[in-house]
């Protein structure tokens, strides 16, 4: 609670703020001119839409971090991955997947302008190209959103046509191999501004630190913003996202129960031959409409179709002597067809004397997931940890066991209103309830049987926020979520049907926007209570031959988090997370345990995290130096392997060549540390942070 209090004892020394328009003239104006340019470069913004509508992050009473092109640009940052020691409570856990607040989150809790619709299904990471800001909603959004997991979720907000004309390009080359190019125009077709265009595509190869891996990337992209009239937008977009991931479907590296690595980090359980595939289409289009101030209405879809091939080693354990790693051959196909649909409208209006923000909406979404999957485990040699023979085995001979060929379909759809009422000038209170309906069902297409399942559920969601002053908010709020339990798990055979898994949480905090915005902060506490997660009893009451499941009890997450952007000078800017998570099992049922949570704390939650990112700007040379850094504190993994607490330092440095030509130098993991990112289980080891790299990006605007 310390960031807190210093958060208000700096409110209170800084006194009101006076508007630019009421700035003394004379030496006072080049200071504040100086300072309005260097706002608009803070790594932080004044907006965000995660709440379903543009709104401050001041006016949300739940934790909201926004991360802006800027930052990652100027951090280097290629994918997903490499922005998570930017958001205080989540880090990484495998793939696309990160812990968000002590939970496990996966990838259906991502979000493409606030509509579901993740085309980087199955191994694949999302990449920054076509996107335009990072949004983050911490905890529960079931009232919102609709079924999720209770740690958050991430919004990603892609880029569309600007009123202005520019052309980027962007050259990159560094260690590893790496080289690529991409190129970005947009800004009017027409004189009046009525029709914009943007189009971009982005193109990298490199030859990552595991063994026998090398990734080609391409991402083409092209929007439209036709405006027929002052107050409404119609926006379309379309992209294509290609990858090949060759020996780079990846497991970790095996280590010892105290979190050494047996062999180098470079080790790769996979064959020169082994792939990994992606291919997806993206189709979206938006209708924004303001036809009077105070009222705003969205609505859109969004279609996306991806496939994902991939043949790879899968490592199944060690060889009695601890020198080989046992292996199985996989050869899956995957394909899933997406489409969301979702709209909403807000108001401001008058009503008992009260100023009311009324928002109503609706979402619904479709998806079919197919899997088809074979595995061998005849002929498949074992590959050694210290002197690995890569080639000897050979998949045209395996024997494969008997395929499985699944086809999963997937139906949500909500509706939902809220109010936010302004009791007054500086005290509103919100509430909200949104009607869920969902249907599951499984296929499996080589016997014909399905195993279908239906339910709903209402969540709400409650608020309350205090402004002594207009840059500051003081926050509390409660907020539920749910998660339908997995089709599979729906049978009658294991015990089905269940009930979802439900979420529900209790924060408290503090935003500010201090000094015209030139200091932005949040702190937060929290409490998460999650029930209701599924476990295998470990018998067979049917004698059908697959154990029983039941829900066994409940996890309880506590923590507390803070995150500042800071211009210290006009030329120096600091960012700056910390978070602290406990999450304990609290209550299971006589004779059950959960899995992920043996020791009472979950898989790769850390207890700690701390991040920082600091850079300076010397004007008169043209010239900008950074530096960061990341901590997370000692982990378990999956099997209660201990993942050792580690620090990363990066660096860059950023030279002008001119007015619109700049080059980013960069350098990830400064000291060279040889640590793990992740644990996952024994079987599959930790999974080994990049070595120490660098690369050269040279970048232009017209």
């Amino acid at each position: 609670m310390s960031f807190v209090l210093a958060m208000l004892a700096s409110t209170a020394m800084v006194g009101p703020q006076v508007p630019d328009a009421a700035a003394p003239s004379g030496p006072a104006e080049v200071s504040e001119v100086v300072v309005t340019g260097r706002v608009q470069r803070l790594y932080r913004t004044r907006e965000t839409t995660v709440g379903k509508g543009p709104a401050d992050p001041l006016d949300i009473p739940q934790a909201v971090t926004v991360l802006n092109e800027e930052l990652y640009r100027d951090q280097g940052a290629r994918d997903a991955a490499d922005l998570y020691r930017n958001i205080a409570g989540v880090s990484f856990f495998s793939y696309s997947g990160v812990t968000f607040r002590g939970f496990r989150q996966a990838t259906g809790e991502i979000y493409y302008d606030n509509l579901r619709g993740n085309p980087f299904i199955g191994f694949s990471v999302p990449q920054l190209f076509n996107i335009e800001r990072v949004e983050v909603l911490k905890g529960p959004a079931g009232m919102l959103y609709g079924p999720g997991s209770p740690g958050g979720l991430i919004n990603y907000v892609t880029k569309t046509p600007e009123e202005e004309r520019a052309v980027n390009a962007t050259l990159v080359a560094g260690d590893y191999g790496r080289r690529g190019v991409s190129a970005e125009a947009t800004g009017p077709l027409d004189s009046q501004g009525r029709v914009l265009a943007r189009a971009g595509a982005f193109y990298e190869f490199m030859e990552p630190f595991r063994r026998n891996t090398n990734i080609e990337s391409g991402i083409y992209d092209a929007g439209l913003t036709v405006r027929p009239a002052d107050w409404a937008d119609v926006i379309l977009q379309a992209t294509r996202y290609d990858q090949k991931l060759n020996g780079n479907r990846l497991r970790g590296v095996p280590v010892t129960d105290g979190g050494d690595f047996l062999t180098a980090v470079e080790w790769n359980h996979n064959e020169p031959g082994d792939h990994l595939d992606l291919k997806a289409d993206v189709y979206q289009a938006r209708l924004v409409l303001r036809p009077a101030e105070g009222v705003r209405a969205n609505l859109a879809v969004r279609t996306f179709e991806a496939e994902e091939r991939q043949q790879y080693h899968e490592p199944r354990g060690l060889t009695p002597d601890g020198l080989r790693m046992i292996r199985e051959f996989r050869d899956q196909a995957r394909g899933t067809e997406g489409t969301a649909l979702g709209g909403d409208l807000s108001v401001e209006t008058a009503a008992l004397g009260l100023k009311h923000t009324v928002l109503a909406g609706f979402d619904l979404y479709e998806e079919e997931a197919g899997l088809f999957s074979r595995v061998a485990r005849t002929n498949v040699l074992p590959l050694s940890l210290r002197d690995p023979a890569y080639g000897a085995s050979r998949p045209e001979t395996y024997r494969f066991n008997p395929p499985s060929d699944t086809l999963t379909r997937t139906e949500r759809r909500g509706v939902y209103l809220q109010d936010q009422v302004a009791l007054t000038e500086r005290f509103s209170v919100l509430a909200g309830v949104r009607h869920d309906s969902f249907r599951d069902e499984s296929l499996n297409r080589l016997t014909g049987v399905r195993t279908p399942f239906e339910d709903s559920d209402l969540t709400f969601r409650a608020g309350a926020i205090y402004k002594p002053r207009p840059d500051v908010s003081l926050y509390a709020s409660w907020s539920e979520g749910f998660e339908p339990q997995s089709a599979s798990s729906q049978d009658v055979a294991v015990g089905g049907p269940f009930d979802p898994v439900r979420g529900e949480q209790i924060e408290a905090g503090v935003k500010v926007a201090l000094l015209n915005g030139r200091v932005q902060g949040q702190a937060a506490v929290y409490e998460i209570k999650r029930r209701d997660l599924l476990q295998d009893i470990g018998r067979d009451p049917g004698g059908d031959g697959r154990n029983d499941l039941a829900p066994l009890g409940e996890v309880t997450s506590t923590g507390f988090e803070a995150e500042v952007a800071a211009d210290v000078t006009p030329n120096w800017v600091v960012t700056a997370v910390y978070a602290y998570n406990d999450a304990r099992i609290t209550a299971t049922r006589a004779g059950g345990s959960l899995d992920n949570a043996v020791g009472d704390r979950f898989a790769n939650a850390p207890e700690h995290q701390f991040g920082f990112w600091t850079r300076y700007e010397i004007d008169r040379l043209g010239l900008a130096v950074a530096l960061g850094g990341q901590y997370l504190s000692e982990r378990v993994s999956l099997d209660r392997q201990r993942v050792k607490p580690y620090a990363v330092f990066d660096a860059s440095v950023v030279k002008r060549l001119g007015e619109r030509v700049e080059a980013l130098l960069r350098i990830d993991n400064l000291l060279d540390e040889t640590y793990a990112a992740s644990g996952f289980t024994r079987t599959s080891g930790h999974f080994p942070g990049e070595p120490r790299s660098a690369f050269l990006e040279v970048r232009a605007r017209y």
